[in-house]
């Protein structure tokens, strides 16, 4: 029997909600791995809409789990209904939308709120000792969640990597260790079974973000 995994969405699109190519990775490696899958998001207002063509802001108003559904092809949960004893793992994709709208760090940085409900998953996994898989910017979560964790967001000493070393600095004045790892490979926090890979963080080619999300899904279900 495949493991239960539940995948939380944070709107669709890159600058205002999850990365539809990495929400579609981890999807597709899931599905490989004959996991069965539940989609969550939270029912909350995004902070803003992007127009991705012209790439700035609009006037327009939109719902973090009704956007989502795009992505899940209307097969979707809101975050509330969660319960963890039906799962044995998460994961988070990226994209500014795990900033936006499931935190704050796009405009707070460590400073930043999480998400009152994301927190509360979040937490309740690590009390159960399940893993918790995250890409992109999305391992800041884990950051502000757990005190001492490790993650990754990638190389701080690589051209393809330009917003790492600030990003790398903030999770380290949060208290937790920045692993530096390459866009095709996750690090794993055994002690707190978290998962990370660069992802996007990466100005890399479409198949290596679809193979590091790869290793990130392969290693959470090893942890399940």
């Amino acid at each position: 029997m495949g493991k239960r995994v539940a995948v939380v969405l944070a709107g669709c699109g890159v600058f205002d909600g999850s990365e539809v190519h990495e929400a579609s990775a981890a999807l597709v490696h899931l599905s490989r791995q004959q996991a069965t899958v539940k989609i969550f998001a939270p029912n909350t207002d995004q902070m803003h809409v992007v127009d991705h063509l012209k790439g700035s802001p609009t006037k327009e108003n939109r719902n973090v789990l009704v956007e989502s559904a795009r992505i899940a092809r209307g097969d979707i949960q809101d975050l509330s209904q969660l319960d963890v004893k039906d799962l044995d793992a998460i994961i988070f994709p990226g994209g500014f939308g795990a900033a936006k709208n499931l935190c704050s760090w796009a405009v707070q940085g460590k400073d930043c709120l999480v998400n009152e409900q994301v927190k509360t998953v979040l937490l309740a996994f690590h009390a159960e000792k399940k893993p918790i898989g995250l890409c992109c910017i999305s391992p800041v979560l884990a950051a502000k969640v757990f005190p001492g964790c490790e993650v990754t967001v990638g190389h701080d000493k690589d051209d393809r990597y330009p917003d790492v070393p600030d990003t790398a600095e903030a999770i380290s004045q949060l208290g937790c260790k920045h692993i530096c790892k390459h866009v095709n490979e996750a690090h794993v926090d055994e002690k707190n079974k978290i998962v990370t890979t660069s992802a996007f963080m990466c100005k890399a080619p479409l198949h290596e973000i679809f193979d590091g999300i790869g290793v990130m899904v392969q290693e959470v279900l090893k942890l399940a």
